[in-house]
């Protein structure tokens, strides 16, 4: 998935499906330097992501430097150096669900990944992850399936767990809410790629802890309203609970960048600082 359009890697070869839901977003200019964003667009983004990051392939390139401020990957590796988390649970390409603690290896996946509907098993991308200590769900079908990952974490023992979901797999959300109370556990639920969500996503995306705006008009109009916190303006994390909140706060205390806080109705929108 790349600015809301589904795209398809085949041998390194792109194909975009579909005309992406995003014609303009602040971070693919900042990134990539594209001020406006067609299918061509897409194409580009991903074939450099190919080229330049081994992106889906054997020479997948692992860095742990942060890319954003407040990227998903960048939050969790903040809380689990902190201890708010003992385990991650996110998706690589090649992979599918990955378990770990390390919290370097969590920035390493997903530095520069967008949402991944579904992938195959990509062998030098499993062993990589596993050499630093990340626990691949199933290694046979690179099955991505969060509500199995948060069991399986269970299993091993973790009680503080973070778990990515895709905008586009909210139905996951109240799954893993139930496993959370059945298994007495506490789970942060963060709710990332949400640009194709729909209006049937809403309820399920309400039980979330933390969602990213991206490009949907779902979350700008109907979640935001309801956030505790907002961090950030071109693509706004949204803090629906305490806990939420929390999270943000230790990233905050963490990143070195000079900040300004004060009160605001949500969503705090800038014009032509988000995506449209």
């Amino acid at each position: 998935m790349c600015c809301g359009a589904q795209v398809e890697i085949v041998n390194s070869e792109v194909r975009v499906l579909e005309e992406p839901r995003t014609k303009r977003c602040p971070l693919s200019t900042s990134l990539y330097g594209y001020e406006t964003i067609d299918k061509e667009t897409v194409k580009n983004i991903v074939t450099r992501r190919i080229e330049k990051r081994g992106f889906a392939s054997k020479n997948r390139v692992f860095i742990t430097e942060p890319l954003v401020p407040f990227g998903a990957s960048e939050i969790i590796m903040s809380c689990l150096e902190e201890g708010l988390f003992d385990c991650a649970i996110t998706v690589c390409e090649g992979a599918g669900t990955v378990l770990t603690s390390n919290p370097k290896l969590v920035q390493m996946i997903g530095a520069f990944l967008t949402g991944i509907i579904e992938t195959t098993p990509i062998p030098e991308i499993i062993e990589k992850l596993k050499a630093h200590g990340g626990t691949i769900l199933d290694e046979e079908k690179a099955l991505i399936d969060q509500v199995r990952g948060v069991e399986l974490a269970t299993q091993k023992g973790f009680k503080k767990i973070a778990v990515t979901v895709a905008g586009f797999r909210s139905w996951e959300i109240p799954k893993i809410r139930d496993l959370e109370q059945t298994l007495n556990i506490d789970v942060t639920v963060m709710s990332v790629c949400t640009t194709r969500s729909k209006d049937q996503d809403l309820k399920n995306l309400m039980l979330s802890d933390l969602v990213w705006a991206c490009n949907s008009k779902i979350v700008r109009e109907k979640i935001a309203p309801h956030a505790l916190f907002q961090l950030g303006i071109s693509i706004p994390v949204l803090a629906l609970t305490e806990r939420g909140r929390r999270v943000l706060l230790i990233h905050l205390m963490k990143t070195r960048d000079t900040i300004v806080a004060f009160r605001a109705k949500m969503p705090y929108l800038v014009p032509g600082k988000t995506p449209q």
